[in-house]
């Protein structure tokens, strides 16, 4: 099994973002799971990388070529692909990938994370998609989503499509038994 982790380039201001991320990359490579991530060696992505690596996994690294030139590219992956875009580099971790984890992140964690869901729901794919919900991070966030099912923009059963967990040792077991909904159309025909 392979699972991408979306997460912060930077460390964030609470030391237990850092911890959060070196325990879920020990995590996934004592579950025997390859880190499908974004190749740097900076902040939440550095850390996860090392952590699954000190712990014997296996670790891919997707990266632009704009990003490698900055020097923030981990140098002792088992695996860096280097490619042109942003787009590139979504598309490649998502098809490399057999699930998705959002630790706590910024903007591109965000946009990570609902493209995949996004995608989940209109059917493109039916792998897992979660959140590691490190000290409350992703509260707020999961409190906004079900005020979106409430006032009837999104059906319950793409809420419950993400999975959120605070320790990552139940969130991969909860990945594990995913089952994807058995939904016939995510939209019916005349609804605006």
């Amino acid at each position: 099994m392979r699972l991408c982790v979306f997460c912060g380039s930077s460390a964030g201001q609470d030391p237990i973002y850092m911890a959060s991320a070196r325990l879920l990359g020990e995590t996934l490579a004592r579950n025997g799971i390859e880190l499908v991530y974004g190749g740097a060696s900076v902040g939440l992505m550095g850390a996860v990388a090392d952590s699954a690596l000190a712990a014997g996994g296996r670790v891919t690294g997707v990266m632009p070529q704009a990003l490698v030139d900055k020097e923030i590219a981990h140098g002792s992956l088992s695996d860096l692909r280097v490619v042109g875009s942003m787009h590139e580099r979504k598309a490649l971790m998502a098809e490399l990938s057999d699930g998705f984890i959002a630790l706590p992140g910024g903007l591109g964690t965000f946009e990570e994370l609902f493209e995949v869901w996004t995608w989940a729901q209109l059917g493109y794919h039916k792998k897992p998609c979660a959140l590691l919900n490190v000290a409350g991070f992703y509260d707020k966030l999961a409190g906004f989503l079900d005020d979106v099912v409430e006032r009837g923009f999104v059906k319950p059963v793409h809420r419950a499509m993400l999975i959120v967990r605070d320790e990552p040792g139940t969130l991969i077991e909860a990945i594990r038994a995913y089952e994807p909904p058995k939904v016939e159309k995510w939209i019916k025909a005349g609804e605006r």
